[in-house]
């Protein structure tokens, strides 16, 4: 595993994975073109993290039976086709199944990071997947900003068509990058999905690592899909351009939690793990006090994010460890519950700002 390759495997799976949220700052601004209400434009980000959902369920576990050369590249490019749909979708309903079939589509980077894991020895397995993890939380963060600049100057329907380019051209990147590497089971697919659950059910640890991880992922979907509604309102009042870019004041924390890779190398996952939560709950706490002002707005991103990108990337090389044998089944578990607590955490986020703001 070079670092050329690591570097690539960490821009592919953060372009593949900032397809699940292109739409985030852009709710209103969609709202308004497609003449529907803000409620219905809060569930685009619900129903793609369904979709991606049941593409780590269906998908991703085919990651141990598959030559992953050609099955990855092969996603990506179902990944562009949808989201030419989404660029072409003429109304909320066909945005909503279009966005759906994105985020079934969009599961590479669930894939290219168990393969690093895969392709690092042990010596340095933390810090390579922490490095191809940090790829896949920047790009959700940097979508934010890419989409609230592109929506600004050229409608938000021209994003999803430079995404659906992108797509193409990574996906003929890693057809000639990944190394061939033979399937680590040969299992029908029933007995494939059975058997992630079967680890799931036999060790506890993965058991309490797939709650944590959820957990952190709704509290961080709620926080950020509120956050839009928050920054369109007033006394706010932002353009979506702006809104765009406070997800750039989450990049502090991916580059802080990419370090959190080598905690695990080191012995210390578990502690370190703690330290995080006890970071999400500051986090909220400065939201709760100082969350009517940007300076308070910005010290609660910064906090959230370095807590849940460490807390994501410990649990995530944790679940490696645990059966090296299953690692793309693993992260299927890991990745379906994670998105679970997601669509729970940003729906439950547009019912609550409704409901009370």
């Amino acid at each position: 595993m070079t670092r050329a390759l690591t570097l690539l495997f960490a821009i592919a799976g953060g372009t593949a994975v900032a397809n699940l949220y292109w739409a985030q700052p852009l709710l209103d601004f969609i709202a308004d073109d497609l003449h529907a209400s803000h409620a219905i434009a809060g569930w685009l980000v619900t129903a793609t993290q369904i979709g991606y959902a049941a593409g780590a369920l269906l998908l991703v576990p085919l990651g141990d039976i598959l030559d992953r050369r050609r099955f990855i590249p092969a996603l990506m490019i179902c990944s562009a086709v949808a989201l030419v749909g989404c660029a072409l979708a003429p109304s909320m309903p066909v945005l909503l199944v279009a966005v759906t079939l994105l985020g079934l589509t969009t599961v590479s980077g669930q894939l290219l990071t168990p393969l690093a894991g895969d392709l690092a020895d042990d010596t340095n397995r933390g810090q390579v997947v922490g490095t191809v993890v940090s790829g896949l939380l920047i790009g959700i963060l940097t979508s934010r900003t890419i989409s609230g600049l592109i929506a600004d100057a050229a409608g938000w329907r021209a994003i999803y068509v430079l995404a659906a380019a992108a797509a193409v051209a990574f996906a003929l990147l890693l057809r000639r990058a990944i190394p061939p590497l033979a399937p680590k089971a040969h299992l029908p697919y029933p007995k494939l999905l059975l058997s992630v659950w079967q680890v799931v059910r036999q060790e506890r640890a993965v058991r309490w690592t797939l709650f944590l991880g959820a957990t952190a992922f709704g509290v961080f979907t709620m926080f950020w899909t509120a956050l839009t509604f928050l920054l369109s309102a007033p006394p706010f009042s932002y353009p979506v351009s702006v809104i765009g870019l406070f997800g750039l004041i989450g990049l502090a924390g991916a580059l802080a939690a990419q370090r959190a890779g080598r905690l695990h190398d080191r012995g210390w996952s578990l502690p370190a793990t703690g330290w995080g939560w006890a970071a999400i709950v500051a986090s909220f706490v400065v939201a709760a006090l100082v969350g009517r002002s940007v300076a308070g707005i910005i010290v609660a991103i910064i906090l959230l994010d370095i807590a849940v990108q460490g807390v994501n990337i410990l649990n995530q090389t944790r679940l490696f460890a645990i059966a090296p044998q299953a690692r793309s089944r693993l992260n299927t578990a890991f990745i379906t519950c994670n998105f679970i607590g997601g669509a729970i955490g940003s729906a439950a986020a547009s019912i609550l700002w409704s409901a009370g703001g």
